[in-house]
């Protein structure tokens, strides 16, 4: 059987859900949808990032403790997540016990093995990063983030022998192209690596933070937080079992967005080495949302609320928008006229429309039952078919590729052949005069047709799993009976009884320009 590891980054308690996060949890959970339909078996992990300065300022300056404020923002994170429709298959949280102890245990392990050492450090750090950064990383003497002037910190810390590995890392760079995905992010991975990277600060004096996960080895310290949040991809999987880390971990896709590449593309693959665990299959890395061509703030007012836009537009709308807006590597930008203009042009005319003329016709000739199909196909339905068995192939394609903008214009492109099938065919001129002939073709056209919003429904069910739903319930169609295997034409037996129509997106009026 095939199998698919699929993680997000673990979110950070700081903050609520906002489209940027929204978009990673959209493009993962699509991907589950896809693999788990098509046989895979599948593994799917979020979560939340809980330690570190951030949270402890943050916590502080609201008057809860930190624990408390995590439990509390943590829950947030997933009960936003369920109302959003996320199947993930298990949530993990970095002060979970189970991640603790593990974190513990790697510690130990590279530390045993000579790979952590103690030592004296002066350094650069940005506490919005919570990281040291080298004079040549900063933008105008600020971090390239925050556009803060960084702290000048000198203390006693341990450190990880990250340096040793460079040298391996880049050998699995250039004998593996696809290791870190799109190619752009790989190069910079590569630039970075081709200069010297130095070791890594992993700790952090319990005078100055004591939110984190205590250093096995030394009680004065916890754990620096990307040392400690890196490994729950390798801690929720020995949760769940060795059987479970040996079946998944070899088919690691990771899913970040690419402000957080160095960690993921350099940290947490020499950390592996040094643990001796294999490396994940492939990291995937995406673009930045702006929002009206800004970036997303809170003094601007324009952070983007995943639940918001499911109240306003619904849920498949927006995981539609995002998929079909945005090209998988490259920043997008989201625009309230781009929603509405896409929402109308495919969502309302194309796809709902098709959806309510076929089951408007079907009722209003057939009393919604389904005719029989002839022994012999019409010279136009052959290519109806052949239109959307080429857009399922394509899809495995695409998907593989990390393409959602292209599988849904391969989709949206079966629908235009769909509606011009329709056009072909005439049914509606044909009921004007009919006769037995007539009347038996027309009930083969609408079958035909059928059959395409049968096959939209199961295709369109990872990008679109509500209105899929809804698409199966007008049909009539049961999970007994929905057949997703079945040959075209097989499904429907004459006598079964489709449902009237319903709008599935009503169209958003706008008002005009001046």
């Amino acid at each position: 059987m095939e199998r698919i590891y699929l993680t997000t980054p673990l979110y950070y308690v700081n903050a609520e859900p906002h489209l940027g996060s929204a978009y990673t949890m959209i493009i993962t959970d699509t991907l589950a949808r896809y693999y788990r339909a098509n046989g895979w078996e599948t593994f799917y992990l979020t979560g939340t990032d809980e330690h570190g300065d951030k949270v402890f300022e943050v916590s502080a300056g609201a008057g809860i403790p930190p624990k408390e404020f995590t439990d509390r923002i943590s829950a947030a994170f997933r009960d936003i997540w369920d109302k959003c429709g996320i199947t993930y298959d298990h949530f993990i949280r970095t002060t979970d016990m189970y991640h603790v102890r593990y974190v513990q245990e790697l510690l130990t392990k590279v530390y045993d093995a000579g790979d952590i050492y103690f030592d004296r450090y002066s350094g650069l750090y940005c506490f919005g990063c919570e990281r040291f950064y080298t004079e040549k990383e900063l933008v105008g003497g600020k971090c390239p983030d925050h556009l803060t002037e960084p702290k000048l910190i000198e203390e006693d810390n341990y450190f990880f022998r990250m340096s040793k590995y460079q040298d391996r890392l880049l050998r699995h760079l250039k004998e593996h192209p696809d290791f870190i995905r799109p190619e752009g992010f790989r190069n910079e991975v590569v630039a970075m690596l081709r200069e010297p990277i130095g070791d890594l600060c992993i700790s952090r004096p319990k005078s100055r933070l004591t939110w984190g996960i205590e250093i096995p080895f030394d009680r004065r310290y916890v754990t620096y937080v990307w040392f400690d949040a890196l490994i729950n991809y390798v801690s929720a999987l020995k949760y769940k079992g060795e059987a479970a880390f040996e079946k998944f971990w070899p088919e690691a896709q990771h899913f970040i967005g690419k402000d957080i590449l160095k960690p993921h593309g350099v940290f947490w693959p020499t950390m592996l080495m040094a643990a001796g665990l294999p490396l994940y299959k492939h990291l995937n890395v995406h673009g930045f949302w702006t929002v009206e061509g800004q970036k997303m703030s809170k003094s601007l007012g324009n952070v983007i609320s995943p639940l918001v836009m499911k109240e306003k537009i619904g849920m498949d709308a927006f995981r539609y928008f995002l998929l079909r807006e945005s090209v998988f590597g490259q920043d997008a930008d989201f625009r309230e006229e781009s929603l509405i203009g896409r929402y109308n042009a495919d969502l309302a005319n194309n796809l709902g429309n098709l959806v309510s003329r076929v089951l408007a016709m079907q009722q209003k000739y057939f009393d919604g039952v389904v005719q029989p199909l002839g022994p012999k196909w019409a010279i136009d339905d052959r290519p109806l078919y052949s239109k959307f068995a080429q857009a399922e192939e394509e899809l495995k394609g695409y998907m593989a590729e990390l393409q959602f903008h292209r599988a849904l214009e391969s989709l949206w492109s079966a629908l235009d052949d769909a509606n011009r099938y329709i056009v072909r065919t005439a049914p509606f001129t044909l009921m004007k005069y009919p006769d037995k002939d007539k009347l038996f073709r027309v009930g083969e056209v609408l079958h035909h047709m059928l059959e395409v919003l049968r096959t939209l429904a199961r295709l369109l069910a990872p990008f679109l799993p509500d209105t899929a739903d809804q698409l199966r319930d007008l049909l009539n169609l049961t999970a007994a009976t929905a057949k997703p295997d079945a040959a075209w034409g097989a499904c429907f037996t004459p006598g079964h009884t489709v449902k009237p129509p319903k709008a599935l997106f009503p169209r958003i009026e706008t008002e005009p320009k001046k």
